[in-house]
Parts: structure tokens; sequence; C-alpha cells
């Protein structure tokens, strides 16, 4: 729950980062349009490998408008594929946990100083941040200030959480791109252009998944009861909720003969937290099996889903299948988010937001017992005729959300910048 705040003040508890890894490439060098004017220079940064596909996509799709720009700033090996030329790798925003904030806050605060300071001598037509807002509202700010378009790509959750923050996105970037379409309304009531294009992971998934072909890929009988079990990607979260998960899975197999719990760990930190837990719960036959990630293949071989609240979410409904969502936070901030009202929505998982009715069961705080979540997951099980039920539901979530977001992102991209000429790289080389 971090907020955005112009200027260079504003808090980087959000950023994750890792190791310097600084490429020279001159990959985002292409040839000269057929065009008396500069080509457009367009910068980015993602700070993690959701945003590192969304920029190499958005990349490609600004290719479409502008053959010869030149791209450059923070990003990953896609982005840098992609033709980015990449002064600093995304990893290096990709710190976890306040600890690790503070031990890497002096290194953040030279890097985002000394990469505004770059960007600006570069002379960009654009400055695009992806997701990351606690760097990139800061950096979207400044340069601003300065006479720079920026575009913030993935709005962070003003939904759920203080809808003022629009304004303040707003006062950061001149255009919002949006994922969700119950975003751009929320903007417009602040006077900030936002525009949806569209879920990128929406367009990924196919709209029917292939349940058999994931089973065979994961080494699963084709006709046998499966959960997926998913307690979050970090630590925090596993360290609080694979504890209850696991007991309700067990509390499922227990009543199903034949189940098949899949535990999907998002890293090799929260596989060592997951292994010792499964191997001391006395599990019934067949034991859970505990992959190395392949969360999604997991997901799409399941009957059931019980995950944390989350992006998962969205997948497991894209994914077309059942989900129990169960979340809890450390009780003092439950208890600060409860008495100063900063949650806003009566829902919270992703499906049900959108859907505006309760498509999965939530289970938050003190429901999140394992009693609770398997009950709700036996229901699903017992119920197969609510799983079909649902299909309809999602489907049309998916097709809402199957927007080529890449594209429609890049033709908002492309409208800003129409218009305004090359600007001050071709003032300074008149």
């Amino acid at each position: 729950m971090s907020s955005g705040h112009s200027g260079s003040r504003e808090p980087i508890a959000g950023i994750r980062a890792a190791t310097l890894s600084v490429s020279n490439t001159s990959d985002g060098l292409h040839s000269p349009a057929l065009s008396t004017h500069a080509p457009k220079r367009i910068a980015l940064v993602a700070g993690e490998a959701s945003g590192d596909g969304l920029g190499a996509g958005l990349i490609e799709a600004l290719r479409v408008h502008f053959p010869d720009a030149e791209f450059a700033g923070i990003g990953g090996d896609a982005m840098r594929h992609a033709g980015c030329e990449t002064w600093h790798h995304a990893s290096e925003l990709s710190v976890m946990g306040l600890a690790e904030v503070l031990r890497h806050l002096p290194r953040l605060l030279k890097l985002r100083r000394e990469f505004r300071e770059r960007v600006l001598a570069w002379k960009p037509d654009v400055f695009i941040g992806i997701d990351a807002p606690d760097f990139n509202l800061g950096v979207e700010a400044w340069l601003k200030q300065r006479g720079i378009r920026t575009v913030h790509y993935v709005s962070p959750s003003v939904w759920a959480w203080r809808e003022k923050r629009a304004a303040k996105i707003g006062n950061s970037a001149d255009l919002v791109l949006c994922l969700f379409p119950m975003e751009p309304p929320i903007y417009a009531k602040h006077g900030v252009d936002a525009r949806f294009v569209g879920h990128p992971m929406a367009d990924a998934l196919p709209l029917e998944p292939d349940r058999a072909t994931a089973r065979e890929a994961l080494g699963l009988a084709p006709n046998i009861p499966v959960l997926a079990v998913l307690p979050g990607s970090r630590l925090g979260e596993v360290g609080r909720l694979a504890q209850p998960f696991l007991e309700a899975a067990r509390l499922v197999a227990e009543s199903l003969p034949h189940l098949q719990v899949v535990v999907p760990a998002a890293n090799q930190q929260c596989k060592q937290v997951l292994a010792p837990l499964l191997a001391g719960m006395p599990f019934p036959t067949p034991r859970p099996h505990l992959y190395d990630g392949q969360a999604r293949e997991c997901m799409i071989a399941a009957d059931v889903v019980l995950l944390a609240s989350g992006t998962a979410t969205l997948e497991t409904m894209l994914a077309k299948r059942a989900m129990v969502v169960g979340y809890r936070i450390s009780p003092l901030t439950y208890r600060i988010v409860k008495l100063l009202g900063l949650l806003k929505v009566e829902r919270f998982a992703l499906p049900n937001v959108l859907a505006g009715e309760d498509l999965a069961p939530e289970l938050m705080q003190e429901d999140c017992i394992p009693e609770k979540l398997a009950t709700a997951l036996l229901h699903w099980f017992q119920h197969p005729e609510a799983i079909t039920a649902l299909q309809p539901k999602y489907l049309k979530l998916h097709h809402a959300l199957r927007q080529d977001a890449s594209a429609r992102a890049a033709d908002a991209v492309a409208e800003l910048l129409v218009g305004l000429g090359d600007g001050r790289r071709e003032a300074e080389h008149s």
C-alpha cells in the first residue's frame, strides 16, 4: 500500500532492487525513417519481470507508429531483446522487505537521481514508467516539471484505496494507461487523461485453457481431482498464508479420496519455507507435489485453486478455474486500514471486483483459517454444476480484458505525441 507523491521525495518502500547489471547494447538504434524529422526518443522504466514483459510488448507495438524510434532506460532481458538500450537492469529496482529497502535506500536514491538526469540530458519525446509506482511516479513528476511528456502504464489500485491518489498520479503523468475498465472513470473525476487498454494476460491466455495438456506436463493423472495451492509469491505472504492454506488442503484431502494437491513455489526462497511445512503435515496418499514455478500450469491443471489475493486471482479467472481467495496482513496494518477507512471496496479479489459480484469466496484476516477455507473449497468439488455456471461469466470478463493491450497502449502514446513535433531536440538542431 504505497502512495505516489510528486517530486523527488515519494516513498521508496515498494521499490524492489538487486544487483547492478548495466547493458551497453545498441539494439535500440535503427535505420533512419524517410523523414526530415529526428527519430522519436522514448525512455522507459520497468522494475520487475511483469513490467519488463509489458515494456517489450509496448516497444514492439510503438515501432508500428515510429519505425526508427530509439528506446532507452531501465528494463530486463525482454525489453533489451525488443531493442531497448538498458542503462540499468530492471533487477536493480527489485528489493523485498523493509529491511532490504532500508539497506539499499542510499543506492536507490542515487540511482534515481542519476537516472532522471540522464533521461533529461537524452531529451526523450516521452517518458513511460511501467508499474513500479514508488520509483516511477517521482521520476515522472520531476521530468514533467521540466517539460517532458510522461506516461504511467499500469494504474495503481486507486479503486481499492484512496481515489484522491488519482489526482496525484495525474500530477506526475500526462497520460495513464489502465489495465482495467473501472479505472479511467475514477481518473476522469480528477481531470486526468486515462485510457483503458486491456490486460496483456488476457491476450496471452487462451479462451479455453487445455487442462489435459497441463496435467500431462506436470505428470498428473488425467481423471483425479486436483487442488492447486498458491500462498503468494513474497516471503511475507507465504509466512502468513502457507500454514492455513496447507492445513485447509489437508482437510480437503481427507474428505476427497485420491485428491492431488499441487503447490507451485514462486521462487527458491518460498520453496524453502513450503518444503518443511509440507513434509511435517500428515497428508493422506497421494502426498502434495511441490513444483519449481509452473504456477500457470498448476492453475490450468487444477479443478479448484486456493490462492492469495492479487494478480494470481486474475490469472486463475482467465484459466477458467473455480477459486477460493484468502489473505492475511499484519494485525497492526489491518487495524490501521480499518481505522482510517483506507479500503474503499467491499470486494478485494480482482474477478469479484471486475464482475461486481462474488464469483469467488473471499476469506480475509480472521476468516482466513483452515476450517473455513476447506469448507469453501469442498463446496466447489462437491458442486461441479456451480463451476460450470461460472464459465460464461469468466468468458465475458476475459473478452472484456482481451483488447490487444500492447497495440492499444502504443496507439494512446502515439496520439499523445501527434502534433508535438520532435520536441526540443529538433529545436536544438535548427
